[in-house]
């Protein structure tokens, strides 16, 4: 292996990946970035289908320097990224899922914006091949993302571009300890503590595989997983930024697409012992971080969810959820002097504990395929064609040219 210092370590941890593996390191070979700029440490995890065999006879015949470790399975992916973490040598990092691939010109790229922009964490276009993937935060290329306002911190998966410095100097490794949402306590972690992230939109960077046989890692585990993954979130969020605006902002994210999912439509399939073990589970976590300024940020139906149960109310709760089992679609009111806009979902305006605050629009949502807007907040659609219109209107007062010239 050469000694110099090349630009990235692709870190792939690899357990069961064949024949997906094959794909994944044809890509890395394909790279724009010269096979010396590169280095690849794969980790099999106690792999049983030939995958480690086929590792070493990849690094035999390939231009790229590789290394490989061998090693009994660990238990998740959080061991062999640690492992593959210790080992590498370039200036960035980034750590491949055996079962994904890159664009051609993805290390390239991401390479040359960290470099233009001095960022430690960058992140490259995602796409997914038989599953989906995250799209709200790759609408355009940005040298500087804003963590609070943007959707960056919907995409908290360890697929990304991370330079090492940074990694080394804060000691961050994964956490062995919790076996879901791992990847976005790290990511996270580099997102509040680095030298600003930058986004690469206008190329797919990664491919994002589903496998044909279910074997994917974020698909397994009990629900007390879920917990614990939100747990070590917001903690995290509440330990790096202070209670306000900004912490609302980020506390989106594990409220929503981790702690929410467990009471949904599904509760109701679940035992009366289960459902009051999940309540249990997420009083201390509404008592410490929920606040009117995150309940505003969210859809009616996340907000009065949530609501339910920071009340404690079950009963409440699933009453809400047989209405969305059941597709029924809530109705738009108005009501008081500022004519505030309302979704009728279960016991609205009843008195049974749950105020009108839980009900109102606060964000633009769709109902029933149609689209709900905040009232009083226009779109960007609507105020740029009265932008439009104004500055037609101030040309044309400039110029003295009438409304309508005639025709000569």
């Amino acid at each position: 292996m050469t000694t110099s210092e090349p630009d990235v370590s692709v870190v792939i941890g690899a357990y069961e990946a064949m024949p997906y593996l094959i794909r994944c390191l044809e890509s890395v070979e394909a790279q724009t970035l010269p096979a010396e700029r590169m280095e690849i440490i794969a980790v099999d995890d106690g792999s049983t289908d030939g995958t480690g065999e086929y590792l070493e006879e990849f690094a035999v015949r390939t231009a790229i320097p590789m290394r490989v470790v061998r090693q009994e399975n660990s238990g998740g992916p959080s061991g062999p990224r640690n492992v593959g973490l210790g080992l590498a040598r370039g200036r960035y990092v980034f750590f491949l899922d055996a079962d994904d691939y890159f664009g051609e010109e993805a290390l390239e790229r991401m390479v040359s914006m960290g470099d233009r922009a001095g960022t430690d964490v960058v992140l490259g276009k995602v796409v997914g091949v038989n599953r989906g993937a995250a799209k709200s935060m790759w609408k355009e290329t940005v040298e500087r993302a804003d963590l609070y306002s943007s959707n960056i911190k919907f995409t908290l998966s360890a697929q990304k571009l991370f330079r090492r410095e940074l990694l080394v100097r804060l000691g961050m490794t994964f956490d062995e300890g919790l076996k879901t949402g791992e990847d976005a306590l790290f990511t996270m972690e580099a997102y509040l503590r680095g030298n600003g992230v930058s986004v690469v939109a206008d190329y797919t960077c990664y491919y994002l595989v589903g496998r044909d046989d279910g074997k994917h890692v974020t698909k397994s585990g009990t629900y007390l997983l879920r917990f614990d993954s939100a747990r070590a979130l917001m903690g995290l969020i509440a330990a790096h930024v202070p209670p306000g605006p900004e912490r609302d902002a980020l506390m989106v994210r594990p409220f929503v697409i981790t702690l929410l999912p467990q009471f949904g439509p599904a509760l109701l399939r679940q035992s009366e012992a289960v459902q009051q073990k999940k309540m249990r589970l997420a009083a201390p976590l509404l008592d410490a971080y929920w606040s009117a300024g995150l309940a505003r940020r969210l859809k009616v139906h996340e907000r009065l969810r949530l609501t339910c149960v920071s009340m404690g109310r079950l009963d409440l709760l699933l009453d809400v959820l047989r209405f969305m089992r059941d597709k029924n679609v809530p109705k738009a009111v108005r009501k008081g002097a500022r004519g505030r806009l309302y979704l009728t979902y279960p016991h609205f305006g009843e008195g049974a504990g749950l105020s009108d605050a839980a009900y109102e629009v606060t964000v633009t949502e769709r109902i029933g395929g149609r689209r709900i807007d905040v009232p009083g907040r226009q779109s960007t659609a609507v105020f740029l064609r009265r932008l439009a219109r104004k500055v037609r209107r101030t040309a044309r007062a400039t110029l003295h040219v009438p409304r309508r010239a005639h025709k000569v």
